[in-house]
């Protein structure tokens, strides 16, 4: 796994252009900094979003902001080419001789797949056990979703009671000095702030991240699952290639652009 430049970036690029924007508008970026306006927005936000979920889900939450904020390899012409070799032992050895193949196969999805091939097991029993993974997957990743979803609904939210909380703050020294009230009246706007910049620049488009790399994920193991299924078939090499570039290519031929075919072989494990 890498870095994610453009999630990470795409924070920062943000956080940057927010605060940019408001120095040149004559503001001071010290003002932004309010602790007791972060403590209400982000601490209302996580106790809401913990209500919401069981705690072993929330235990999730650190594993999927690894996963949002790095990539995995996406490339399912290089495993539709794994594929191939695959089947290219097996056609001109024997099934067994893929033991070796699995070490090296560096995916759960693939090891689970040739050890059932080197087993001889059953065509049926196969699929439904491959399958049965792909939709285990499939709810890690929609419950992980669910929960920076949530938090990018409660953030505003929250961001609205730390408001209403310095207004009344605010109205309760109205035989102040002028001077001072005005600057409570920003800070307590400074509330608001966090918590519409935190739902629309971290919670929701980590939650858009991760759907995005669901699909992959998906698209990657039905490949797989078919693949495999292939491969104890005993099909041959170029045509089980043809049967997987179906899977990323346009069915009008190759001048397409590889991604019009996709979203009918996940359908069954799509997690948006």
């Amino acid at each position: 796994m890498k870095l994610d430049v453009s999630a990470f970036g795409g924070i920062i690029f943000g956080v940057i252009a927010l605060v940019g924007g408001f120095v040149l508008e004559g503001g001071k970026a010290g003002a932004l900094l309010q602790g007791t306006a972060a403590m209400i927005v982000f601490g209302g936000t996580i106790g809401a979003t913990a209500v919401s979920f069981s705690f072993d889900e929330l235990k999730q939450v650190p594993s999927l902001f690894k996963m949002g904020l790095t990539r995995s390899t996406f490339d399912p012409v290089q495993l539709i080419e794994q594929l191939v070799h695959y089947t290219d032992i097996a056609r001109r050895q024997q099934p067994l001789a893929l033991e070796p193949e699995i070490a090296r196969a560096h995916d759960p999805f693939l090891e689970k797949g040739l050890q059932l091939i080197v087993d001889n097991a059953d065509p049926t029993f196969m699929r439904q056990m491959l399958e049965t993974d792909m939709y285990a997957q499939a709810s890690r990743q929609k419950m992980g979703v669910s929960i920076f979803e949530a938090a990018g609904g409660y953030a505003p939210t929250m961001g609205i009671v730390g408001t209403v909380m310095g207004l009344v703050h605010v109205l309760g020294q109205l035989n102040g000095n002028p001077n001072d009230l005005a600057s409570a009246i920003g800070l307590a706007f400074i509330a608001t702030l966090y918590g519409v910049s935190s739902a629309n620049l971290l919670w929701l488009p980590l939650a858009s991240n991760l759907k995005n790399k669901a699909k992959h994920g998906a698209l990657m193991r039905q490949i797989a699952l078919e693949g495999l299924l292939s491969i104890q078939q005993g099909m041959a090499p170029s045509m089980l290639r043809d049967k997987l570039m179906s899977f990323i290519t346009p069915s009008g031929g190759p001048g397409g652009t590889g991604t019009e075919n996709v979203s009918q072989p996940v359908e069954e494990v799509r997690v948006s």
